[in-house]
């Protein structure tokens, strides 16, 4: 029966926010919260001493099926074995109204606490997180993680944990920052000596607490922060002239010129001097990211060494880069999960995967993490591989969607393996070459950095070659001449699954290795160009297609569908729950449910019909094929990541935006040896404008490799070594064509004497140059 199969789901509980405070005396509850899946399977979370907004983040293991109703009921530990048990709230949860089990997800989800059968006055919210993703460490509280398949057990109250910090009596409803543990120094914390014991008088809206250990921190309540270090009389004056100036400047402030951490592209060699310095004192702080200071063995492929002054810093050696910062340590940071959703996290700085090129992470004197942006000179707080930098006038579209691609990056299981994937192909034989070369190799493999070779061709690839690889591969690989791939109409461009694919014996084996070739690409991030029906980014994302995937398909039919929906079909159309099926010129009945063809379709069931048949046209008759792409596909892209996108938005993952905007273009590029007045220059932007799109997409695959450009224009344009300006560089005899550096986005351009000598030189190169090492 339909949801009656049993699932292993992960909830999170995490935290709670502005309970009502029910004692007569105001005094602050002592919350935890009970964990119940249809009447039974109890689990408890931990109590969280006086406050209004505890935070627990801690996980439980259910088995459920799409029928559950998941019930957290929260309770104050003090009253829990009073008449009235202390009741605080409850929330149930159905599961087929989060998603669909046969699917999986992962949903945050903010509730609203409800009462039960009684008048109790219920307050406050619930934040929790629902995924079918068990494969994670569990969570056991905001700062450990317990080994997978540990269950919390069943716990009483009486036996509840209470280690958490006490939280003042005055501290605002929202101040979930200051109930949080305090960050720590550069040290491994704060000393526990007589002097820290000491009461002291605080500024306004400062308060005193002890962590479980006892070690004494500091609430700023005034900024939701807090600190191990006492406040001084001067510290409030001290934040509101900072305050005003982070204001004034929400940018970092600029530096000197600073010798970025060296990265080495050698697979044999690696820098592991220490970083360069910087004085901490020229950063201005534009958000509240913590850390605490970790422990335990580092993580793999990192190891700590010490300069001759003794100073230890850490190399990575997954990515060629030194740093100040140790690895281990915890940074409380804000990250998008699956669906949009804010969360708060807790893990190691390093768990985020590389930096982007030319950054780097460092320490300030008291122990805070920020970045430094060698590109621009610039500091800042902001973690580039977060949220929080983006840029705010692009698109809200566009924001959303790099917002899921910065998450999707960021999992451990979509990082470069260490090593070397060497392809070798021919360019007049690139389908069969690419074919042999790609399926003889293990998915891990093709997970290392991958080392394109033309046979023939001079030329090291530092991503410029791998670019024009899939360029040219997504040509032939989709075209229909292998009868693999057909476009869906004859306006429409858009291509579809041949459903007649069967003519090659071999074709299941083709649609395993394009499946792996478009995951190969998401995952060293190059684009195809190519562009699919709606109805198939849909259906990699295992969603359902509907009758309006139809018209990308075949409007003509879609218009039919239509007319079946709208019109009162009684005496009208016969038809059958069948269809016919053309296969190599022999006609073929096929039912669309059991002995269709014997079921009349009648105005009251056309809607099922209509389902069906959509259904039938779009992915049945080719789901042998399909399952085999998704085969190849899924071996290097995990389902549960790539489901963070919609289906519009894994159309620009895997072939980026095909139009090309010349005023962007001209505005994010560089000149070496030229300036934007010189009549090469000049000369050159006016005949890119006068070309058709054909013309400038060929122009910008001699330039770069490729075709298309990011989702947020040429601004994020990348080359070999990550984010690269177009460049036009004076180089090169008048007599001579322009040359292309595809790995770095430059294109060497003669001083020609000319606007018509440019534009026939440059013509030439585009239209008739093939290959590296070309002059």
């Amino acid at each position: 029966m339909v949801g009656t199969q049993t699932r292993t789901v992960r909830l999170t509980v995490i935290a709670a926010d502005g309970l009502v405070k029910k004692d007569l005396f105001f005094k602050m509850p002592d919350p935890f919260a009970v964990v119940t899946v249809d009447g039974e399977q109890t689990h408890t979370t931990t109590v969280m001493k006086k406050t209004l907004n505890p935070y627990w983040n801690e996980s439980f293991d259910l088995e459920v099926t799409n029928r559950s109703v998941i019930a957290v009921q929260v309770f104050d530990q003090k009253k829990f074995k009073k008449k009235d048990q202390g009741f605080l709230g409850v929330i149930n949860i159905q599961v087929s109204e989060v998603f669909n089990l046969d699917v999986g997800g992962d949903e945050m989800l903010t509730l609203d606490l409800k009462k039960s059968n009684g008048n109790e006055a219920v307050h406050g919210k619930l934040i929790l997180n629902i995924s079918t993703n068990v494969n994670t460490p569990i969570r056991n509280g905001a700062n450990t993680l317990a080994p997978i398949n540990n269950n919390h057990a069943n716990t009483s109250s009486s036996n509840l944990s209470t280690n958490a910090e006490p939280t003042s009596s005055n501290a605002p409803s929202s101040s979930a920052n200051a109930a949080a543990p305090p960050p720590a120094s550069s040290s491994a914390g704060p000393s526990t000596s007589q002097a820290d014991d000491r009461n002291v008088d605080l500024p306004r809206g400062w308060e005193r607490r002890v962590d479980h250990l006892g070690r004494p921190y500091y609430v700023d309540h005034n900024n939701r922060t807090t600190t191990w270090k006492p406040p001084t009389a001067n510290t409030n004056q001290d934040q509101q002239q900072q305050t005003e100036m982070e204001r004034a400047r929400h940018n970092a402030r600029r530096l000197p010129e600073e010798r970025p951490t060296t990265t080495s592209t050698s697979s044999t060699s690696v820098d592991t001097r220490p970083p360069s310095t910087v004085q901490p004192s020229n950063i201005l702080p534009v958000q509240n990211n913590m850390t605490t200071a970790g422990s335990g063995p580092l993580p793999a492929g990192w190891e700590m060494r010490t300069t001759a002054e003794g100073r230890p810093y850490f190399v990575d050696h997954n990515t060629r880069t030194t740093t100040w910062v140790d690895p281990r340590r915890q940074q409380y940071i804000s990250t998008i999960g699956p669906g949009s959703n804010l969360q708060v996290q807790v893990q190691p700085v390093s768990s985020l995967g590389p930096l982007p090129s030319g950054w780097e992470m460092r320490l300030t004197n008291t122990g805070r993490v920020y970045f430094v942006d060698h590109n621009t000179k610039t500091t800042t707080w902001d973690d580039p591989r977060l949220p929080s930098s983006l840029d705010q006038n692009v698109p809200q579209y566009k924001r959303d969607f790099r917002r899921k691609l910065i998450y999707f990056r960021s999992q451990p299981s979509l990082r470069p393996v260490p090593g070397q994937c060497h392809i070798k192909v021919r360019r007049e034989h690139i389908f069969e070459d690419a074919y042999a070369e790609v399926m003889r190799q293990a998915p891990a493999d093709l997970k290392k950095r991958l080392m394109i070779k033309f046979d023939g061709e001079d030329g090291l690839d530092y991503g410029g070659l791998s670019r024009e690889f899939f360029f040219l591969l997504s040509h032939e690989m989709f075209n229909p001449f292998y009868c693999l791939f057909e476009y869906s109409a004859h306006d429409n461009y858009t291509l579809q699954i041949n459903p007649h694919s069967g003519i090659n014996p071999e074709h299941l084996n083709y649609f395993k290795f394009i499946g792996r070739v478009v995951g190969l690409a998401i995952f060293h991030r190059r684009f195809l160009d190519a562009f699919f029906i709606v109805s198939f980014y849909k259906m990699i994302l295992n969603k359902r297609v509907t009758v309006a995937d139809m018209e990308s398909v075949d409007a003509e039919f879609h218009r039919s569908l239509q007319w079946i929906l709208n019109n009162d079909i009684t005496d009208v159309l016969e038809l059958t729950f069948s269809t016919d099926d053309e296969r190599f010129g022999q006609v073929e009945t096929v039912d669309l449910k059991p002995g269709g063809r014997d079921i009349d379709v009648t105005e009251e069931n056309k809607k099922e019909y209509v389902n069906l048949i959509t259904e039938w046209r779009i992915s049945k008759r080719v789901d042998e094929q399909f399952q085999a792409f998704k085969k190849g596909f899924n071996e290097l892209i995990p389902q549960e990541l790539i489901n963070v996108f919609d289906e519009r938005e894994l159309e620009l993952l895997i072939g980026g935006i095909a139009e090309i905007d010349v005023d962007d273009w001209k505005k994010h590029t560089d000149y070496r040896g030229y300036t934007e007045q010189d009549d090469v220059i000049q000369w050159f932007w006016d005949c890119v404008r006068s070309w058709d799109s054909e013309k400038k997409s060929r122009l910008l695959q001699f330039t770069t490799g490729t075709s298309r450009i990011p989702v947020n224009g040429f601004k994020d344009l990348q080359g070999s070594d990550g984010p690269r300006r177009f460049t036009i560089e004076k180089s090169g005899e008048v007599s001579q064509l322009p040359k292309a550096h595809t790995c770095f986005n430059r294109i060497d351009m003669p001083p020609y004497r000319s606007k018509e000598s440019l534009i026939a030189k440059l013509t030439l190169a585009v239209e008739e140059t093939v290959g590296f090492g070309q002059e």
